[in-house]
């Protein structure tokens, strides 16, 4: 990790914008990621991350993505897999910009970043899939406590939920990739994603350089023929597939 860090810092540009001539790009990245409006529902958010991580009760975990299943404290999960602060802040600017009516997330952990989708709007609709039902039980709880009523909790086997309730949707507005980080996983659950996306679709994809496999996935969606600007905040890749941009890859430090 820290040499693909390393890497990562070689090649990227555009802090601030400099050297950008993309009207769409320049704006999205000094208007949206870079902005750090303290918005109205963060210190609520985060007050409940605080309380998380602090949780000593024990969870029994059913992981589906490393086939490892075992007893796990709260507060490890709440340390070692909740988005950090910054990226699910930025999450919820990406939602207030481009105002999704339909949002999916893989992998809906303890419910922090599930909150931050879900505040945007009261009248968009996010299914937030879990592989764990405890888990699930305690993002239910969080969600509870943000008075959000929005959400759909989707309990099970993502490689089994995933394509059941696409059948369902017509189009969807913006994705969120945290589920199984592994190479096969991930392009499965971009392709299914992709038969309901439109020009204005946004998909992230959390951890594109956590490993080897990890990377490959993203070189293999930024090599895709439907996928156009593509930005690299080194642990978020932010995808867009609106014909009318120039296909290019922004690297950005963040």
């Amino acid at each position: 990790m820290f040499f693909r860090f390393i890497k990562y810092l070689f090649f990227a540009r555009h802090k601030r914008g400099y050297g950008v001539h993309s009207p769409f790009a320049f704006d999205l990245i000094t208007n949206v990621i870079e902005e750090r409006h303290p918005y109205y529902v963060f210190q609520k958010i985060e007050s409940l991350r605080k309380k998380l991580v602090k949780d000593r009760k024990e969870l029994f975990v059913t992981d589906f993505g490393t086939g490892e299943s075992g007893k796990r404290k709260v507060a490890h999960i709440a340390t070692k897999s909740l988005s950090k602060k910054r990226y699910a802040q930025l999450l919820f600017r990406l939602v207030r910009t481009f105002k999704p009516n339909t949002i999916i997330e893989l992998g809906s952990s303890l419910g922090i970043t599930t909150a931050y989708l879900a505040s945007v709007d009261s009248k968009a609709t996010v299914y937030s899939f879990e592989g764990c039902p405890q888990i699930a039980q305690i993002a239910q709880q969080v969600l509870s406590s943000c008075a959000l009523q929005n959400v759909n909790i989707i309990v099970g086997n993502i490689d089994i939920t995933l394509a059941k309730h696409l059948a369902n949707l017509d189009s969807l507005d913006f994705v969120l990739f945290d589920a199984n980080h592994t190479k096969e996983a991930t392009l499965r659950y971009f392709n299914l994603c992709l038969s309901r996306v439109h020009e204005k679709t946004v998909f992230v994809f959390d951890d594109i350089h956590y490993s080897r496999e990890m990377e490959d996935a993203w070189t293999v969606i930024l090599s895709h023929s439907q996928v156009t600007v593509t930005f690299d905040l080194f642990t978020l890749g932010i995808v867009f597939f609106d014909m009318k941009l120039t296909k290019h890859n922004y690297r950005l430090l963040f």
